[in-house]
C-alpha cells in the first residue's frame, strides 16, 4: 500500500513549453505608401544596454520591455541618424503554470516622447502587449 501511494503521488517533471514574456513588435512602413512595409538598415538599443540589432536590414523588430519598470527608452539608428522612443506601460504579472511561473503582460502601452529625425511618424497600433502575433507600433520613414 505504501509503495502504491508513493508511485501514484509522484508527478512527472514539468517542462515549460509556454511562451515567455512577449516582446514589443515594431514594423517599419513606407511614408509614401503607408500600407507597404519598408526595410531599414537599423541599429537598436535600450538606454544603457548593448545593441539588440546591429546593422540589421529589416522591416520589423522585436524588442523586450523592462518588466521591473513602467517605461523603457530605446534608440533606433539608421545611417548615423538616431531617434529616441520613450515607451510607457503598466506591467501585469500573469501566472502560466507551476513549471513556467509568471510572465509579464503590458497594458496602457504608449509613447511618452519620441524624436523624429529619420522617422516621419509613429502610430501605436495596439495598446496591450500580450503576444507576438501582431505589430504593436508602426514607424513610417
Amino acid at each position: 500500500m505504501i509503495l502504491l501511494s508513493i508511485l501514484t503521488s509522484c508527478e512527472d517533471d514539468d517542462f515549460c513549453e509556454e511562451t515567455t514574456t512577449p516582446r514589443l513588435i515594431i514594423g517599419f512602413y513606407d511614408k509614401e505608401n503607408p500600407s507597404a512595409k519598408k526595410v531599414v538598415p537599423l541599429y537598436a538599443w535600450a538606454d544603457g544596454k548593448d545593441s539588440i540589432y546591429e546593422l540589421s536590414i529589416t522591416d520589423s523588430i522585436l524588442i523586450p520591455l523592462d518588466t521591473r519598470s513602467t517605461s523603457t527608452k530605446y534608440r533606433l539608428s539608421t545611417l548615423n541618424t538616431v531617434d529616441t522612443l520613450d515607451l510607457s506601460y503598466t506591467t501585469t504579472d500573469v501566472f502560466l503554470s507551476e513549471s513556467c511561473g509568471y510572465i509579464a503582460h503590458f497594458t496602457d502601452f504608449g509613447i511618452e516622447k519620441a524624436t523624429l529625425n529619420w522617422i516621419s511618424s509613429i502610430d501605436v497600433n495596439v495598446t496591450r502587449v500580450e503576444n507576438e502575433t501582431e505589430t504593436h507600433i508602426k514607424i513610417y520613414h
